[in-house]
Parts: C-alpha cells; sequence; structure tokens
C-alpha cells in the first residue's frame, strides 16, 4: 500500500463523508503528527481499535519519505524543527500510551494476570511501529544531523518502553513476541542514536541516564513505586548498567530507590535492592559514599538482614557489607600486630552476628551460605579473629560432625576457615588442638567408610583434613605428631593412616600474628 492509500484510510476513519482524493497531496508532517496522537489517544482505552491503528502508523512510517518526515525542519528554520519535536514526542508518547501496563489500585494489592492480557499484543505492535520510524531516522533524509539531535531527545521514553518488556524471565506483561519485537525496537534505537551499546546508550556521548531517571522517578517514591510491577525491574535494570565514574552524579536519585526495595518484606524486592546497593558500593568513590553519612546508612540497612531466615536474601547481604565495610574503616587485617588491642568495629560486630546464628542454624540452605561467606571474613579479620576464637571453635567442632552430602560444601568449606584461623592466630590455637584434633581424625575415618561419596568429594576432604592437622602440628611445635604416633591400624584403615602419615612428614610453618585479645 502506498502513501497515499494509508492517509485516506487513516482519515477515513476519522471523516468517513470524505471522498478519496485521486492523487491527494501530502499535508504538513506536524498537522499529520498532531491528528495521529488524538487518534491515538482516543483509541488507547479500545484494544481492538487501537491495535488497528498502531498497525496503520506503523505501515505509514515504513512508506514515508524520510525527507518529508523532516520537512519542517530546515537548517535555517529552528521555529519548524522545535514544533516538529514537540509533535514527534507527542505521537511517540501517545504509542506507548496504548501499551501501558495497569496500575493497582493501592501499594498493597496485586494484579491478576488477566488484567494484563491485552498488553502483549499492543506492546509487539508498539514496538513494530517505533522500530518503522527510528529506521527511517537512521536514514535521515537531507535533515540527517538534525535527527540525531531529535533521536536525544525522544530516546528516553523509548528506551523506558524497551526494557520494560524486554525483560529476560516471562513477565505477565510479556509474551515471547512482544520481548522479540522490544528488543529490536531498543537495537533500531542504538542505531538511531550511533550508540554500541545499553551502557554506551545511558552513559556514552549524550548518553541519556539523566532523562530516563526524569521518567522513571515519579513512579519510584514510597507511595507509587509498588503500584506498577514493571517499574522496579527497569529501574534495576538501568542502574546496573552504570559503572563508574557515571553514576557518582546521580547517586541522589540511585539511592532513595534502592533503599525502598531493599526494605520491603517481600524477599524478591528485599534482594533487587540489595543487588542495587552492592552495585552502588561498588562503582561509587569512598568519598562520595561517606558524604552525609550515607555508608552508615546502608551499613544499618543491610546489617538488619542478618535477622532474617531467607538464605538467598542473607548470601547477598554478607557479600555486600564485605566490601561495604572497606568504606567505612580499614580492614583489621591491615593495622598490624600493634593494633590487636584496638576496639571492636563493624568487622567484628558482623563476625559475632554470624558465628552466633552458625552455632544454632539447622537449615541446610542457610548453614551453607554462612560457611561460604565465612572464611573471607575471617581473613578480613586477620589477628584479630583471636577475639573471636571460642566462637570459631564451637561453630568449627559442629560444622564438622554434620554430613553435607554430595558435596560436602559445609565442611570443605569449615575446614577452610580453620585452617585460616590456625594461620592468623596460631600462638592461640596451642591451647585448642586436643579440641580439634579429635575432631579431624572422626572426620578422616567417617569419610574413609562412607560409601555415598564420590571419590573426588572424599579425596578433598581427606586433604583439607590433613592440611588442618599439618597446622595444627606447626602451631603445636610438634605435639600433634607425637600424639598420631599412638594410632596404628587397629584403630583406621589403611587410607586414613596414608593421610596421617603424609601429614607427618610434611611439616609447615603457620602464619605469622600475634596476640590479640580474647573474646569475651
Amino acid at each position: 500500500m502506498d502513501l497515499s492509500s494509508l492517509l485516506h484510510d487513516l482519515r477515513l476513519s476519522s471523516s468517513p463523508s470524505e471522498k478519496p482524493h485521486p492523487s491527494p497531496p501530502l499535508p504538513p508532517i506536524t498537522e499529520l503528527l498532531s491528528w495521529l496522537q488524538k487518534k491515538l489517544i482516543g483509541a488507547a482505552d479500545k484494544p481492538s481499535e487501537s491495535s488497528s491503528l498502531i498497525g496503520q502508523v506503523a505501515q505509514l512510517f515504513k512508506a514515508a519519505d524520510p525527507d518529508w518526515l523532516f520537512s519542517l525542519a530546515p537548517d535555517d528554520q529552528n521555529s519548524g524543527w522545535e514544533e516538529l519535536q514537540v509533535a514527534y514526542s507527542s505521537v511517540i508518547s501517545a504509542l506507548i500510551g496504548c501499551a501501558a501496563l495497569p496500575l493497582c489500585e493501592n501499594d498493597s494489592s496485586s494484579l491478576s494476570a488477566e488484567a494484563y492480557r491485552s498488553v502483549p499484543s499492543q506492546a509487539a505492535a508498539v514496538s513494530s511501529a517505533l522500530t518503522a520510524l527510528l529506521e527511517h531516522w537512521d536514514k535521515g533524509g537531507r535533515a540527517r544531523g538534525k535527527v540525531t539531535k531529535l533521536v536525544f531527545i525522544v530516546a528516553p521514553p523509548i528506551c523506558v518502553f524497551s526494557i520494560t518488556h524486554f525483560q529476560l524471565q516471562d513477565q505477565v506483561w510479556t509474551s515471547a513476541a512482544s520481548r522479540t519485537a522490544a528488543r529490536r525496537l531498543h537495537e533500531a534505537l542504538l542505531r538511531a542514536g550511533g550508540w554500541t551499546d545499553s551502557a554506551h546508550l545511558l552513559m556514552g556521548d549524550r548518553g541519556i541516564l539523566g532523562g530516563v531517571l526524569d521518567l522513571l522517578q515519579p513512579q519510584l517514591t514510597k507511595d507509587s513505586w509498588q503500584r506498577c510491577e514493571a517499574m522496579k525491574l527497569v529501574f534495576v535494570w538501568t542502574l546496573l548498567q552504570v559503572t563508574r565514574p557515571f553514576l557518582s552524579p546521580h547517586l541522589p536519585l540511585l539511592l532513595p530507590p534502592s533503599l525502598l526495595l531493599n526494605d520491603h518484606y517481600k524477599p524478591e524486592n528485599c534482594m533487587l535492592g540489595v543487588r542495587c546497593l552492592h552495585h552502588i558500593v561498588l562503582n561509587t568513590p569512598a568519598a562520595d559514599l561517606r558524604q552525609f553519612n550515607r555508608a552508615e546508612v546502608l551499613y544499618q540497612a543491610l546489617f538488619k538482614h542478618l535477622y532474617t531466615s531467607e538464605a538467598a536474601v542473607i548470601q547477598l547481604v554478607l557479600s555486600c557489607l564485605l566490601d561495604l565495610l572497606l568504606v567505612l574503616e580499614k580492614p583489621p587485617s591491615s593495622l598490624g600486630p600493634s593494633c590487636s588491642r584496638r576496639k571492636p568495629c563493624r568487622h567484628d560486630d558482623v563476625l559475632r552476628l554470624v558465628l552466633t546464628h552458625m552455632e544454632a542454624e539447622h537449615k541446610v540452605a542457610l548453614r551453607r551460605v554462612y560457611v561460604s561467606a565465612l572464611p573471607l571474613y575471617v581473613e578480613r579479620m586477620g589477628v584479630s579473629v583471636c577475639r573471636h576464637l571460642r566462637r570459631v571453635e564451637r561453630v568449627v567442632l559442629g560444622y564438622l560432625e554434620v554430613r553435607d552430602p554430595p558435596e560436602e560444601t559445609s565442611r570443605l568449606k569449615i575446614l577452610e576457615v580453620l585452617q585460616r584461623t590456625t594461620r592468623e592466630a596460631w600462638p592461640r590455637m596451642e591451647r585448642r588442638v586436643d579440641a580439634f584434633l579429635p575432631s579431624l581424625l572422626r572426620l578422616l575415618v567417617d569419610v574413609s567408610s562412607d560409601s555415598s561419596l564420590g571419590d573426588p568429594v572424599r579425596r578433598q576432604l581427606m586433604d583439607q583434613s590433613s592440611a588442618s592437622i599439618r597446622l595444627l602440628d606447626a602451631c603445636s611445635h610438634g605435639r600433634v605428631q607425637r600424639l598420631l604416633q599412638r594410632v596404628d591400624d587397629s584403630c583406621c584403615g589403611a587410607e586414613v593412616l596414608g593421610c596421617l602419615a603424609t601429614a607427618e612428614r610434611s611439616p609447615v610453618t603457620p602464619g605469622g600474628g600475634a596476640l590479640g585479645q580474647t573474646d569475651s
């Protein structure tokens, strides 16, 4: 269908009394865009009517001559160009409005899947229409230079719309067709503006991050962010694209929504918030985070999650706290032996709470999360771990006794904790040999006779147990070797004896350290 026929069909749907002209002159583009805007707004609440209209608009954009699309934008007519900018911005907003997501009545309710039934097809049609328009803009005709400026103006709403519908996971407001169409629209936007990827779109030359955040801000307040399910996902996607040094100038707009998500009672929202906060911590200079006490606010917002029972939330929080603590204070391991009697700090608070929870924890998922994070905290503490040795001892002994098939993640990690603690606090470990050695020997015997374990896992457990015994022997000045000489084949099998012989023949020297304060 040619352009004249499309224009006639569009106007015929509005004015049935008009008779077709054999070759009607093309109307001014601003006049047509203004007329299309009114038609689209009127049909927004009627899915069947708006779908037909959007399809005609897409065909119109595909058939149009780029020179006609920008016919009021010659270099010497700035007023005409401004009028065209407003016209295109308005018609694009009207198109996007035809696929707008329904809003919840309040922040405590949710919509059923039926409420989104017409959204995917509408979104796919709108994406196709906008893609057709942007592909013509990519050509630009004689007004290519000014077309590029127009792309920068309309890019923020198009970007937000495409992000809303090309989310990687299935959402109730998307379908396979709408996600594919939205991805094509996003790629067309990148080509039209000369951006290489999404990060360049937001942060590159004439990036649109500020425009995108201005659009999202009214929908991300305390009272409104839960009314539209997609907005939080759009915000998270946008934030995770932004890295330093571009994130810091926008921190006042990025931090409040992240804290709102972090504080929500639903675990899935809380996890999104923690990811956002972690990204902010990693990509913002420490001085900017300490300004206005932001780092302390983040610490308090994250620390409270250590009292939850959601393993996935705690895993993210422990990882984020490990990086945030470096912003708030120097790591204890960097202060040296002379500072070992300093006052406890936030590192101690986190480690103490983690160890306390580990002692009584019985859920497998939570035990794995805690024990996977513990080695990094022990390493960060350095010799200051001496203040927590009693708790560390109880946790290590308790975790060595409980099986964790099939990978034995908990026992392998707790052996790593024992080895790191021995290296850092070796002068204090001699008195604890009598507690750790029997537990390690029982572990060797149990593992050697456990037929349910795979050979690689059994080998790892026995090797790490032997390494722990060697370290205990080194910090006790050879007392462990003398005790092991009493062990013979009447006590255990040949495999265990082989491990013990290896431990006796491979002396090691524990890492340097200094005496610290005892834990209370």
